[in-house]
């Protein structure tokens, strides 16, 4: 049976991006397709994914006759195909696990919406704004209390969805250089994500293609 994941323009497609781990990180084998998200192409593109999934968005993954169309479905379909270890076992760990992914999926409560991935790829940063430092300092104290409350190294002890989900928001945020001392789980969490071979893997292109500039970063 063939499987096909439909990406994104690697230093523009967050989502694709978390979906595109999930499998990686469980080493399931898949053929990906990389959907040019960029303007003007990116609403032609996605149009033709629309001919796959109701959504009109990456990732899609193609699984034989079966779309699977949302990047948490594939995450945790990646989880069920795989070793199965990426939620855990124990029902309030894995509770936990979902809140946070849900957390993540639905916005993250609106933290920081002008502090784009795109904009991590920039050569010539802005400062943080004021309430942009807010918004990390929340997300910072929820990650601290998490791995405070686990004990590590991950955000429910073992790497979970939960910790590859908000691989994308580190990297946004953290390339800000944000004042991450009043943190020092959170920063070994994030200098332990970063490394993690399917996170360079992914960054090593992402660096590689020109900046997708956004007009509202200012």
């Amino acid at each position: 049976m063939s499987r096909v994941l439909y990406s994104g323009t690697k230093n523009a497609s967050t989502w694709a991006f978390r979906a595109w781990l999930a499998l990686r990180e469980q080493e399931v084998q898949f053929e990906e397709v990389v959907v040019d998200i960029r303007r003007p192409q990116r609403f032609q593109n996605l149009q033709r994914i629309g001919e796959l999934s109701p959504a009109r968005s990456v990732p899609v993954l193609e699984e034989g006759d079966i779309i699977i169309f949302d990047s948490l479905a594939i995450m945790e379909y990646a989880n069920d195909i795989g070793s199965g270890e990426l939620l855990p076992q124990d029902p309030l760990m894995r509770a936990r696990a979902r809140a946070m992914l849900s957390w993540q999926h639905s916005g993250l409560s609106g933290l920081c919406p002008r502090l784009s991935f795109e904009s991590a790829f920039y050569p010539d940063k802005r400062l943080m704004t004021p309430e942009e430092e807010m918004d990390a300092e929340r997300l910072f104290a929820a990650w601290e209390g998490e791995l405070e409350q686990s004990g590590g190294p991950y955000l429910m002890g073992a790497l979970s969805l939960a910790d590859l989900a908000f691989v994308p928001t580190v990297i946004r945020i953290f390339s800000h250089a944000p004042n991450l001392q009043p943190w020092p789980l959170t920063k070994q969490w994030i200098d332990r994500l970063l490394a993690r071979d399917s996170v360079k893997e992914w960054m090593s292109e992402a660096t590689e293609l020109p900046p997708v500039v956004l007009s509202d970063y200012r």
